[in-house]
């Protein structure tokens, strides 16, 4: 039988034995990028995400690694249980700490199990020792975020309650440049984004998107500065370090594109996005002062002519924002799964989950409704 093993940092495991059951080149679940997020302070216990990443093992090998965190809080997921805790305490139960199998601050849809094998009888293996792990670690709840399709749809016990979400994503259909693009647009669509795009030439402002081995410690101090005053604008400190950015650069410089914004010679926005092989993923944003659409043309239309360009099949321009649907992002289903300890609150969370569902795939349905594009007839 299996054995699971729990490590309180992903050091502790090591690059090579983390990423050799790595089955693509996500850039997440990375060793590299995990690592910074832990060098770097910006996950730690005394953030709220405490590391207890998962090893799945026989007598003789390595099964596979999951990243799991020991959570006294919800924030940094964007899977939303905040209704969920407040029903716990309400009827005076302890609804933290929980176990979390997510990427810290990164609501993007990948591989969650790392394994080179199937991983449906793993996850299996995994589900069935639920109770058992959360009971070793005191934690109230297991809580799968984001995970490939294929991995939500191996979760059989009945006990794991799925929920269903919606991202927005773009898709490349061997565009030759963005204005072959925008020719699949109806025309008001079409000159809308047109406008947005001259707006930000009329401003006097220019783009440069800089590739992660040629980005200079000056231009991170920048992009770092408008990440922060980004959250602070907000009431908020930022939840990522500055050191987390220059560990991302020196460590996976391949996976990491940033796009500045310049006034003249002065730079005012930036936004850095990591990527692989077939994919964008739009991620961290910055500005110092607001001009009118220059968040679009950073951050989307910027990453739009980068997919372009570089063939990349997919941008995924991380959560929310319906805005993103009239310009060329697509509604997707995203997923999570759930276990509770609680089996007396089973019952009323399926049935939210159900409902919730439900009205979710007709949100989707609807929103598609309003794409730009021209109708196939």
């Amino acid at each position: 039988m299996p054995e699971i093993k729990l490590f309180h940092e992903i050091k502790e495991i090591g690059a090579e034995k983390w990423n050799s059951q790595r089955a693509n080149d996500y850039p997440f679940s990375r060793y590299e990028f995990l690592y910074a997020m832990e060098e770097s302070g910006s996950v730690t216990a005394d953030t709220g995400w405490q590391p207890l990443h998962l090893e799945l093992r026989d007598e003789n090998n390595t099964l596979g690694y999951m990243p799991l965190y020991l959570k006294n809080h919800s924030y940094g997921e964007y899977v939303f249980d905040w209704a969920w805790a407040d029903a716990y305490h309400r009827h005076g139960l302890e609804y933290y700490p929980k176990l979390v199998s997510a990427i810290p601050y990164s609501p993007v849809m990948g591989q969650r199990l790392l394994t080179l094998q199937d991983p449906a009888p793993l996850l299996n293996m995994i589900q069935q020792m639920l109770p058992q792990l959360c009971n070793q670690v005191k934690a109230n709840s297991w809580h799968f975020l984001f995970p490939e399709d294929k991995e939500i749809a191996s979760i059989k016990l009945p006990e794991l309650m799925i929920r269903k979400g919606c991202q927005y994503q773009w898709f490349n259909r061997e565009y030759n440049n963005f204005a072959h693009f925008l020719e699949q647009f109806t025309s008001r669509k079409r000159k809308n984004v047109r406008k947005e795009r001259q707006k930000v030439i009329d401003h006097g402002i220019s783009h440069r998107k800089i590739e992660g081995q040629d980005i200079t410690d000056q231009e991170l101090e920048t992009f770092y500065d408008f990440y922060r005053i980004t959250y602070l604008k907000r009431g908020r400190e930022a939840y990522l370090t500055k050191n987390f950015f220059y560990l991302l650069r020196d460590l996976m410089p391949e996976n990491i594109l940033l796009v500045m914004a310049y006034s003249g010679d002065q730079a005012v926005a930036g936004a850095l996005s990591l990527k692989d092989s077939k994919t964008l993923y739009g991620r961290y944003w910055g500005c110092l002062e607001e001009f009118d659409s220059l968040h679009f043309e950073s951050c989307y239309y910027q990453g739009i002519d980068y997919c372009i360009e570089n063939q990349l099949e997919r941008f995924d321009s991380g959560a929310q924002g319906e805005h993103k649907i009239q310009r060329g992002f697509e509604p997707v289903p995203t997923w999570s799964a759930h276990w509770v300890k609680e089996v007396g609150f089973n019952q009323a969370l399926q049935r939210y989950i159900d409902e919730e569902s439900e009205a979710m795939e007709q949100q989707i349905e609807h929103l598609k409704t309003y794409l730009p594009f021209r109708s196939a007839d």
